[in-house]
C-alpha cells in the first residue's frame, strides 16, 4: 500500500497558496474608476497610482502681475482658443527666475475658467516628465479640457525624459490629444541643464543627448520669454501690490530698492516678498 507523501505536501501547499492570494487581495486597493474632476478647477497629479488630487483655487488675480502685459495678452488669446476648442499651441514660457511665469499661467488659467467650467489645470512634477504619456492618455478620454503644467522643466534626467515628453506632445499613433494643452515654464529656452555634456559618456554621446533634448523645445509652437524687470518696472510692482493691500510707509520706494540690492536682483517674485515682508512689519495679514 503506497501512502503517496508527495499528494499531502502538495495539498498543503495548495491550501497555503491560496490563503496568501486570498490575504493579498484583502490587502490591495480596490482598482480606481475613472477619475472625477467635478470638485476642483485644479488638480495635482500623482503618477505611481493615476491618481489626481484637487487643489485650491490659485488665489493672485492676473492683473496684480507688473510688467507682463504684452505676455499676459499672447498666453491668454492661445489659452482662450484652445478653451473655445479652436486651434492652439503648446506654450513654453522662458526666462528670469522670479519673473512670473509660473504665477502668470496659473492666473491666467482661473480667469479663462471664470466662464469656462469645462476647463480645468493639471498639475505635474518636473521629475515625473516621464510619465506624460500615460497621463495625456488618461485625459484623451475625459469630457474636460486641461491644461498640463510643469513647472521649471529641464532635463536633468537626461534624453529618456525628453523623449518621454515629445512622445506626449506628438501623441503616437493616435496623434496628440485635443483637450490638452501642455505648459512648461523655464529658466532656459532649450530646456537644457547647466554643464549638459560633461562627464565621460563621450562626445558623441552627449551630442545626440543634446540633440535630442533642444528637439523638444520645437515641439512647442508658442514661445514667451520674461526679460529682466528694471527699476522702473519693479518700482511699480511694489507700488501695485502697496495699493492692493493698503500698506503705506515712509520712503516705500527707497526701502524697496534696498531689499533688492540685498535679493542680488529685481523681479516680480522679489518685489511680492518685500511686500510681504512689509506686512507683516505693519502687522496685517495678506490674502494670498
Amino acid at each position: 500500500m503506497s501512502l503517496e507523501p508527495n499528494s499531502f505536501a502538495n495539498a498543503d501547499l495548495k491550501a497555503i497558496l491560496e490563503r496568501i492570494a486570498e490575504a493579498l487581495e484583502r490587502l490591495a486597493p480596490p482598482p480606481s474608476g475613472a477619475p472625477s474632476f467635478a470638485d476642483a478647477r485644479l488638480f495635482r497629479h500623482e503618477p505611481d497610482d493615476n491618481s489626481f488630487h484637487a487643489a485650491p483655487d490659485y488665489p493672485l488675480p492676473l492683473d496684480a502681475l507688473v510688467g507682463v502685459d504684452r505676455q499676459k495678452q499672447r498666453f491668454m488669446e492661445n489659452l482662450e482658443r484652445f478653451a473655445d476648442g479652436l486651434p492652439f499651441n503648446h506654450a513654453l514660457l522662458w526666462g528670469v527666475r522670479g519673473a512670473g511665469k509660473s504665477s502668470m499661467a496659473k492666473a491666467a488659467f482661473m480667469a479663462a475658467g471664470e466662464s469656462r467650467t469645462h476647463l480645468k489645470l493639471v498639475e505635474v512634477d518636473r521629475d515625473q516628465v516621464t510619465a506624460l504619456p500615460g497621463l495625456f492618455d488618461a485625459l484623451r478620454v475625459a469630457e474636460q479640457s486641461f491644461v498640463v503644467l510643469c513647472d521649471d522643466l529641464s532635463f536633468e534626467e537626461g534624453a529618456a525624459a525628453a523623449k518621454a515628453l515629445k512622445s506626449a506632445l506628438e501623441g503616437g499613433v493616435s496623434g496628440p490629444p485635443e483637450n490638452v494643452l501642455f505648459v512648461a515654464t523655464s529658466n532656459r529656452r532649450h530646456l537644457m541643464p547647466r554643464g549638459h555634456g560633461e562627464g565621460d559618456r563621450g562626445a558623441i554621446a552627449s551630442a545626440e543627448d543634446a540633440e535630442e533634448e533642444v528637439s523638444v523645445s520645437d515641439r512647442f509652437g508658442l514661445w514667451i520669454g520674461f526679460p529682466p524687470m528694471d527699476q522702473q518696472t519693479y518700482l511699480q510692482a511694489v507700488n501695485t501690490y502697496a495699493k492692493r493691500y493698503e500698506l503705506a510707509s515712509p520712503e516705500l520706494e527707497r526701502r524697496a530698492l534696498q531689499w533688492a540690492q540685498l535679493r542680488g536682483g529685481r523681479s516680480g517674485r522679489v518685489a511680492f516678498q518685500f511686500i510681504r515682508d512689509l506686512a507683516g512689519e505693519l502687522g496685517k495679514a495678506l490674502p494670498l
